[in-house]
């Protein structure tokens, strides 16, 4: 189980290294976008599109990445009054009935919004028709890594409670 855990967190650990720095290159096409204003005195057709599309893609796809590290919003002030085996049971519980479904509602319909996307040919409607298909095809990906990462959670939680029972 536990190696299970670690190959999980080892996939989400580099998936968020590699996409963690798509945010310079954000910051690099808005100040491009601003230099294009103030020199040229207008926009480019394509920036504002291709930023907002990053800036998703690099949110969701970075989702995993912060549940492996706990940077997201938990009951902190209720868990921390309860035993190391109750905080496993209700992470376990947690994760079970809210998470893991909720995950499966964003595969399944992440992947019919894709589908349409990409059967449709769907493009940004600005001066420079863009692929949308791609980023939406994020929303699948960021969910799968999403649910590995809760699984992993999920696998360790099982883990204490085991340990909690041997001691």
């Amino acid at each position: 189980m536990n190696a299970i855990a670690k190959a999980i967190d080892a996939i989400n650990e580099l998936f968020g290294r590699i996409v963690a720095p798509l945010i310079a290159i954000i910051t690099l096409i808005v100040l491009y976008d601003i230099a294009s204003r103030f020199f040229f005195g207008r926009p480019s057709d394509w920036a504002f599109d291709v930023t907002k599309m990053l800036f998703g893609a690099h949110f969701m796809l970075m989702a995993a990445y912060g549940l492996r590290h706990h940077a997201h919003v938990e009951v902190d002030v209720i868990k921390r009054l309860l035993s190391r085996k109750r905080q496993a049971l209700v992470e376990v519980i947690g994760y079970l009935v809210f998470f893991v479904p909720f995950i499966w509602m964003l595969l399944t319909f992440g992947w019919r919004f894709f589908e349409r996307s990409f059967s449709r040919g769907e493009t940004t409607y600005g001066m420079v028709s863009i692929p949308v298909y791609p980023v939406k095809g994020v929303i699948v990906v960021a969910a799968a890594l999403l649910l590995l990462q809760a699984i992993a959670i999920v696998l360790r939680a099982i883990m204490q409670l085991r340990e909690e029972k041997s001691v």
